[in-house]
């Protein structure tokens, strides 16, 4: 059983987990568009033409059949659309792609369509407007208030997001935001629509919540592991506790329920008003996920079991509610 690992970039911890499930029955390989240090961690590591290349699925499915590859699992975003529309060339093949259908991966990148879906099936999200009129016409009726949040459309981590207190700092950032997306990669998912790749949303007050939900290869609901957030660095996950919460756990299988997603989904939600608030979706492992593996769960170990057709066992499932976790920096030498 080989798996590998695309779009690996920073997230070597990733790389140790499927290590640690594999040990003794197969290898990690690791890829990304450039080195990183997951070359020194992976069994093998490979460096791919970018996920926008014409021959990036060529790519990888020379490497998978040369090596014997049995399973790819994304890391990144931009690359699960690109991946689920060539599920099936791999799967005749014999090698899986642990990724969601194409719809939903797309619903999860596009923080336009994951408003619109979670609105239909009922869920609380924030006010959000798909563009700088119709945001200053909902100021104006009162709909929503300052502050507001302005951010790319299809948009990761950190990158072009502003807070605007007033309808002046609203159109300088608005702009600002729209020029961030044309210097970075983002550019390539805003193509799709340049004229609609902001989105103003009502900001959220209150306290910081995640979810873990993981789901088996048919889309069926497994788990959901709470946590409530206690630091964020460039809009990624830096300290987190385990909680229990029956609520927090019903959406997860709500959420399961309407995905259908494959694997693990990452949400971010707040409680505020009374109530839980979900704001973005990623349809991976996200930056949240190490929290609950340092909690037990073995979530790497649970896909690989699946992947041999073996019964997940109920300790890989199980996270020790009151776990609190922190990144820490720790510099290594690449050459």
């Amino acid at each position: 059983m080989n798996i590998l690992l695309t779009s690996t970039g920073r997230r070597t911890y990733m790389v140790n987990y499927f290590k640690e499930a594999l040990k003794g029955i197969g290898q990690v390989h690791a890829a990304n568009s450039v080195e990183t240090y997951t070359s020194q961690l992976a069994d093998k590591f490979v460096v791919t033409p970018l996920i926008y290349d014409n021959s990036y699925i060529h790519f990888l499915f020379d490497y998978c059949l040369k090596n014997n590859i049995n399973a790819i699992i994304s890391l990144f975003d931009i690359d699960l659309p690109i991946l689920a529309k060539s599920k099936q060339r791999f799967a005749d093949r014999g090698i899986y792609l642990l990724v969601s259908n194409y719809k939903f991966t797309q619903i999860c990148n596009d923080k336009w369509l994951t408003y619109k879906f979670l609105i239909k099936n009922g869920f609380n999200v924030p006010a959000t407007c798909l563009s700088i009129t119709q945001a200053q016409a909902a100021l104006e009726k009162g709909e929503i208030k300052f502050p507001v949040i302005i951010k790319p459309r299809w948009g990761m981590g950190s990158i072009g997001i502003f807070q605007a207190d007033n309808d002046e700092e609203l159109k300088v950032l608005y702009k600002k935001t729209q020029n961030s997306i044309n210097d970075s990669y983002l550019k390539y998912e805003s193509s799709q629509d340049p004229e609609k790749s902001v989105i103003i949303q009502e900001k959220l007050i209150g306290n910081e919540y995640g979810l873990d939900i993981f789901n088996n290869l048919n889309g069926e609901f497994l788990t959901c592991v709470p946590k409530k957030k206690l630091a964020m660095r460039a809009g990624e996950t830096d300290g987190a506790e385990i909680i229990a919460s029956a609520e927090l756990f019903k959406l997860g299988e709500e959420l399961s329920f309407f995905s259908k997603h494959v694997g693990n989904l990452d949400v971010d939600c707040f409680y505020t008003n009374g109530k839980f608030d979900i704001l973005e979706m990623n349809c991976r492992f996200g930056g949240q996920y190490p929290f609950s593996h340092l909690a037990g769960v073995d979530f790497p170990k649970a896909i690989v079991k699946m992947l041999l057709n073996e019964k997940v066992d109920d300790n890989l499932l199980k996270a020790k509610v009151g776990t609190i976790g922190i990144k820490d920096l720790v510099p290594v030498k690449l050459k």
